[in-house]
């Protein structure tokens, strides 16, 4: 097995290679045919989360080093595990990497996602920067027929992440406005997938012009350079009348967090799922004041994935712009994310 892995946080991945993992239990073995890369990988690899005012979430208390990153897996079933039944050799699938211990009642309901003890691909084991890969269960493989491969791994995440965001503020009505804010890979899939999912006109808010650009493309009704935010509100102000029903902030820093709480309306409900880090002062009166709530999204359910990918499969969301990489340039393709050169989603391939 060949993979690129973190061998110290925040240095240079590192190339390795290890004997073929032999799959048990329930196990199956894929051979990686592409592997997204995600911004949250940009903060497993740096080794932390910024949680604000000091505090951050060291990652060296939840997993071990040597580690290999990747989410956003597709891979060809090459193995099974003596127990593992409904897949066969060869079938083509994409890793459902959110996955919880599978033992504790949160799992036991079907709430992965909620479990405090997640086994997530990618996150907390092995994932696919490399060319083959566990996952745990058949249960964990999705069929994309008729998708392109590397496209399909980018809905492992960029995608589901989108969906499941955008269904928290399908309540919305036809006259409402939902703001995305951040047209990068996550905020670009909303758009694609926005109109299958709410009903709301679709305002994209982002201080790059080429990414504005895209989304107008892509199907945004209006955009907005929020680079400078007085002069942003305003603007949105005047195409609202009054300010957006809901606000999905796809980015994550304080600057994008106020200004999508101060996009909203009264009653306005925005949705925080960028991970950039930091905080941001908040007004406790404004809260039951404007009757504004706040809500956390964190990717998507294994039942949420189904949902998205009978969407995709039906040709009903526009595929996001991607290019694709050999595997081991996966540490210029981090870099380069960081530094925001990457338009849509960078995907690697250990067959290219």
């Amino acid at each position: 097995m060949h993979c690129q892995q973190i061998i110290e946080f925040g240095a240079p991945l590192q190339a390795r290679d290890y004997p073929t993992p032999e799959p048990k239990g329930t196990e199956v073995l894929l051979k990686v045919s592409a592997c997204g890369v995600c911004h949250s990988d940009l903060h497993i690899w740096e080794g932390f989360f910024d949680l604000g005012e000091g505090q951050k979430m060291d990652l060296l208390q939840r997993m071990k080093l040597p580690f290999t990153l990747g989410h956003e897996v597709v891979g060809v079933v090459a193995a099974l595990g003596p127990e593992a039944e409904g897949v066969n050799i060869g079938d083509k699938r994409i890793v459902f990497p959110w996955i919880g211990c599978g033992k504790c009642n949160v799992c036991l309901a079907g709430d992965e996602l909620l479990c405090m003890a997640p086994q997530t691909v990618g996150t907390r084991y092995n994932g696919g920067y490399a060319d083959e890969v566990i996952a745990p269960h058949p249960k964990y493989l999705i069929p994309y027929d008729g998708i392109p491969t590397e496209l399909a791994c980018t809905y492992a995440c960029s995608g589901l992440t989108a969906y499941s965001a955008l269904k928290k503020l399908s309540h919305l009505r036809e006259d409402d406005h939902l703001v995305i804010i951040g047209a990068g890979g996550v905020g670009l899939s909303a758009v694609h997938f926005a109109s299958s999912v709410v009903k709301a006109k679709i305002i994209v808010a982002d201080i790059d012009d080429t990414k504005r650009s895209i989304a107008r493309q892509s199907g945004a009704h209006e955009t907005i350079d929020n680079s400078d935010p007085e002069a942003a509100l305003t603007k949105l102000q005047e195409i609202t009348n009054g300010g957006a029903a809901g606000a999905i902030d796809f980015v994550g820093a304080p600057a994008t967090a106020q200004f999508g709480f101060n996009s909203l309306r009264k009653g306005g409900h925005m949705v925080t799922v960028g991970l950039f880090g930091d905080s941001m002062p908040l007004s406790i009166a404004m809260l039951p004041l404007m009757m504004r709530t706040i809500q956390g999204s964190y990717v998507g359910s294994l039942e949420e994935m189904h949902e998205m990918m009978t969407l995709v499969k039906a040709g009903k969301i526009a595929p996001i712009p991607y290019e694709v990489r050999p595997l081991d340039e996966a540490n210029s393709a981090l870099t380069d994310l960081h530094a925001g050169k990457i338009k849509g989603r960078v995907v690697l391939s250990p067959n290219k």
